[in-house]
């Protein structure tokens, strides 16, 4: 409704700025100043003051007069406010509102674009198990995932692994080198990636600390692996992916907790062994920012604003992971509409020199948009680095956040009034989805580019900006559905117009907004204004549910209350959805 509404608005103000003369290219439709009663308002009065001559408040009471509201569904009236042209919804807007949310439990999701959208995120190297520093990518890559396909688009997930650089080849001779009593510890848990990792540890000490002529031939032997892949040999890369495969396996179920799951695990190696890294290579060799230098060819981006050279292959024709990293999006760029990539700050520099070297090779890379988080850390600020074994591993911040969330649940059952007869596996379920969503939350309501510490006071906090709180909404309504079932009262017909009070106007036209707030976020890949509206409606519904009860009602007034409920249930539920936070149904 308020999609179709802001339309109505936009063609009305332009017919009456064409009958002025006055430029339309700049409408300054938007949503108005909390000081100002409308549901839109245009500011265009303060970009037309050079053009006419005339004050703002002048000019807006011009475009005002002029300004007809007949032939529109949901525009209503216009009125003036200072500078501001305001306009109005009709009683109409608000009953479509109750009738669509109520009615469809996918309320909020947009018709599909026809688009293909491949979004690429975590893509973490198979090393060991996924640290708390990392989390944000999963959490925020998912949620942008989720918010493409609300928003109407055909949408695949991918990781891309790293199967082919150093650090592996690194790995699989370490593996392949020490023996489980020359490791210095016991896994830290029973998953593989847990006692695989300690190989790559020992490796990486060896390198550091060992007599130079035992590194010498180490790193003969790593180098071997290294040539043995990019040649494309089968009996190296088996070794390799003997421990790719393993790490990979249990990270993925660690991050299916999140959850964060994938369509497709793109390795690296598919652009080696299928000749395309080897065939782009020659591609940038034969273009003007192509020089070889220091032993190696490189390409030269000043035209694009970057002073360090990109280098795409070494003296020994050797490709690196950016070269490989071409070849995949260019294989993106054939098989998608878009392409969009989660990546941390630390590859802002290594993304932009990507983008113009695939501008240079001739690829349209608009269709590439990238998404750029900054760290997570925790209280103490501890320093993450999984070749080091230091820093706190996304499963412990994930069990902490479950035992914290179940003390909370268990102590919040003894004031509770909802008569569901919880079990120890009703509290389980509970304290696994406001734990987990606590984390996902505090996460992705955040801007991705703002460094954030992890507080669990406010994450877990049932009364504050937090996923509990509407969760707790959540359940709430679900609560009502059902004691309105026990009683016998219907909303399958209500009459929306006995919803006359400002906490049932103010909660149905937050819910109109949300089909328009799922379309404004996908456009700009930003869930965590979804993750703001959730919090908005929570709060509006919150005092709708202190001013309006809805079995102590008539039976008309509560049934159309029940409506408002259900609606208010589908919207929550659906923003909660995509930003990965799981909607309980009781708490």
């Amino acid at each position: 409704m308020f999609r179709q509404f802001r339309e109505e608005v936009e063609t009305a103000l332009s017919a009456a700025l064409s009958s002025l003369d006055l430029p339309t290219d700049d409408l300054g439709v938007e949503e108005p100043p909390e000081d100002v009663p409308a549901t839109l308002a245009s500011s265009v009065a303060f970009r037309l003051a050079g053009v006419v001559g005339a004050p703002p408040p002048k000019i807006a009471v011009d475009i005002a007069d002029e300004l007809s509201v007949e032939g529109y569904d949901y525009l209503a009236a216009v009125d003036t406010q200072g500078p501001y042209v305001n306009f109005h919804v009709s009683d109409a807007y608000y009953d479509d509102t109750l009738e669509a949310a109520a009615a469809d439990e996918e309320y909020g999701r947009l018709p599909a674009t026809g688009d293909s959208v491949v979004v690429e995120h975590t893509s973490a190297n198979p090393t060991g198990p996924v640290h708390v520093g990392r989390t944000r990518n999963p959490v925020i890559g998912d949620a942008v995932a989720n918010l493409l396909d609300f928003a109407g688009n055909d949408v695949d997930r991918h990781y891309y692994v790293n199967d082919a650089g150093r650090q592996m080849a690194v790995f699989t001779w370490a593996y392949e080198t020490f023996d489980e009593a020359e490791l210095d510890s016991e896994p830290a848990r029973e998953r593989v990636e847990y006692d695989l990792v300690r190989y790559y540890r020992k490796g990486n000490a060896f390198l550091e600390e060992a007599d130079p002529e035992e590194v010498e031939q180490a790193e003969a032997e790593i180098t071997e692996i290294l040539q043995g892949i990019e040649e494309g040999d089968e009996e190296t890369y088996a070794r390799v992916e003997t421990v790719v495969d393993q790490v990979l396996g249990g990270m993925r179920e660690c991050l299916e907790r999140l959850p964060a799951e994938f369509d497709e695990f793109v390795k690296e190696t598919r652009f080696m062994f299928d000749g395309s890294t080897r065939d782009l290579a020659e591609r940038l060799k034969e273009t003007d920012h192509a020089v070889y230098e220091e032993d190696a060819w490189q390409l030269e981006l000043e035209d694009y604003g970057f002073e360090k050279n990109l280098v795409f292959l070494r003296s020994d024709d050797t490709s690196l992971y950016t070269t490989r990293d071409l070849a995949h999006h260019e294989w993106k760029f054939d098989n998608y509409d878009r392409a969009v990539t989660v990546l941390g700050e630390d590859h802002k520099l290594q993304s932009g020199q990507l983008r113009a070297a695939l501008d240079i090779l001739g690829n349209d890379v608009d269709k590439l948009e990238n998404v750029i988080y900054s760290w997570v850390n925790l209280p103490g600020g501890e320093t993450m680095s999984t070749r080091k074994g230091t820093g706190v591993m996304l499963d412990d911040l994930l069990d902490e956040a479950i035992d914290r969330a179940r003390d909370e649940v268990e102590t919040r059952l003894e004031g509770r009034t909802r008569d569901d007869d919880l079990g120890e596996a009703d509290i389980d379920r509970i304290a696994r989805q406001v734990g987990i969503g606590a984390v996902r939350y505090d996460i992705v309501s955040k801007q991705p580019t703002k460094t954030i510490t992890f507080e669990w006071d406010q994450a877990l906090n049932f009364e504050a900006q937090s996923a509990p709180y509407i969760q707790y909404v959540h359940a709430r309504c679900c609560g009502i559905a059902d004691e309105a079932a026990a009683a016998g009262l219907d909303a399958s017909e209500v009459d929306p117009t006995v919803l006359t009070t400002d906490a049932e106007r103010d909660l149905l036209a937050t819910i109109a907004r949300f089909p328009a707030v799922v379309e404004a976020a996908a456009d700009d890949l930003e869930p965590h204004t979804v993750a703001t509206f959730a919090r908005e409606l929570a709060e509006v519904f919150n005092t709708f549910y202190r001013e309006c009860p809805v079995l102590d009602a008539d039976e008309e007034v509560g049934a159309a209350r029940l409506a408002l409920v259900e609606a208010s249930r589908n919207a929550v539920a659906n923003a909660l959805a995509i930003v990965g936070v799981e909607a309980p149904e009781s708490m």
